[in-house]
């Protein structure tokens, strides 16, 4: 049986705030099934693994028998929420936002027990309330709280509009917990501002106030903006085996290792070990492979990931890269550097006329791979392996 204070320990692992801790450790003594709940306004209908680092900390919710209540804020997407953005989210449609709905919780399943969770639909309460209700609810906050939400008060310093219908995004959400009876609400980062306003209603309606739960926000892919699929540097969960290892392959070194922390099921321990490895001698490719393969079994299975392996390796070695290449360092500044830049400094074109050309012919691979993209960064902090035609090659470190 768990004890207190390993349910601690599991639910602290990733998390980045938990508000008010006491609280938490209060409701687990209580010993009872807790209400765990996590909103997603389904205004786009993929998840990618910037989404899992919440849905994984759900799963350990679960397993620790507790009940998740995927609310699907099916009534609050219609209204459009700004969360850190300059501008509303644009609002959409019933159909919309069922049809993306669907999609959610089929790939939610990936990772939760479906009979461990029930999901609920906002519309069903907060139509209720009707106008009179919404008056009344609005009634609760004054405007100058609402301005205390970062994205809020940087519009309104900025002279950037707001509309109205904005603030009843927070309340409606709030109001969400009191329907709910939530015990524990989690979200990301971003959504702190909400998550208390949950808090802060239910005690207005007499209830136990939720303790609230943020993780971190996942890097992408560049290891500098939030994962995103606006901002191509994603890795899907439904993609494809191959396409996962070729992506999860790609991601710096660095960026491994947060990766390993907010995605893998390893223990700290083992992360540990494997940190401590790797620094002594262990190539972090190897570590690389280790996790990619972790993250295509969860999704697919383990055959999936040991083919996504072969498939890479061969893709790798279809270049007919010889052994004893050229081996230049370059000295990182910055976070990324052109790929038409690199391969002048490296020696393989004679300047970065001639390598944009080469690129645009689809002569030029980097790490066995053909690259078409002229745009296309490099990022600081791992090595790679530069081709230009059929001959010329270069073992970049860049960093």
């Amino acid at each position: 049986m768990t004890t207190i204070q390993e349910a601690l320990d599991i639910i602290q692992r990733g998390a980045e705030e938990i508000l008010p801790l006491d609280e938490l450790t209060l409701k687990l003594k209580e010993n009872r099934p807790l209400r765990i709940k996590v909103g997603l306004d389904p205004t786009a209908p993929d998840i990618h693994l910037g989404h899992t680092v919440l849905i994984n900390k759900l799963k350990a919710f679960q397993d620790l028998g507790h009940h998740v209540l995927l609310l699907i804020g099916d009534f609050t997407a219609m209204i459009g929420d700004p969360s850190g953005k300059n501008a509303t989210r644009p609002p959409l449609s019933k159909e919309q936002v069922l049809e993306n709905a669907k999609t959610y919780t089929n790939q939610v399943f990936k990772i939760l027990d479906p009979s461990k969770t029930e999901i609920c639909y906002n519309s069903s309460w907060i139509e209720k309330l009707g106008a009179k209700g919404l008056i009344e609810l609005a009634s609760t906050y004054t405007v100058a709280r609402m301005l205390e939400r970062d994205d809020f008060g940087k519009r309104f310093q900025t002279n950037q509009p707001i509309a109205i219908h904005e603030f009843l995004y927070p309340l409606v959400q709030g109001y969400d917990s009191v329907a709910l009876k939530a015990d524990i609400e989690l979200g990301g980062t971003d959504q702190k501002f909400n998550l208390l306003m949950g808090r802060e209603l239910q005690k207005h309606f007499n209830q136990s106030p939720q303790v609230i739960l943020t993780v971190p926000l996942l890097e992408g892919l560049d290891g500098i903006k939030k994962m995103s699929k606006s901002l191509n540097n994603y890795i899907g969960i439904d993609e494809s085996p191959n396409e996962m290892f070729g992506k999860m392959m790609s991601i710096s070194d660095l960026l491994m290792w947060r990766y390993y922390d907010l995605l893998s099921f390893r223990s700290e321990s083992e992360i540990k070990k494997l940190k401590k490895q790797v620094s002594e001698g262990m190539n972090p490719r190897d570590a690389k492979v280790m996790l990619a393969k972790e993250i295509i079994e969860r999704f697919h299975d383990k055959a999936c990931a040991e083919e996504a392996e072969q498939h890479f390796i061969n893709q790798f070695k279809k270049g007919e890269i010889p052994e004893d290449i050229e081996e230049i360092t370059l000295p990182a500044d910055q976070a990324e550097f052109p790929l038409p830049n690199l391969i002048k400094e490296c020696g393989l074109t004679s300047g970065t006329s001639e390598a944009i050309r080469m690129i645009n012919q689809g002569a030029v691979k980097v790490d066995g791979e053909k690259v078409t993209d002229k745009s296309l960064k490099l990022k600081a902090g791992s090595t790679y392996v530069l081709q230009v035609g059929k001959r010329k090659f270069a073992k970049l470190i860049l960093g």
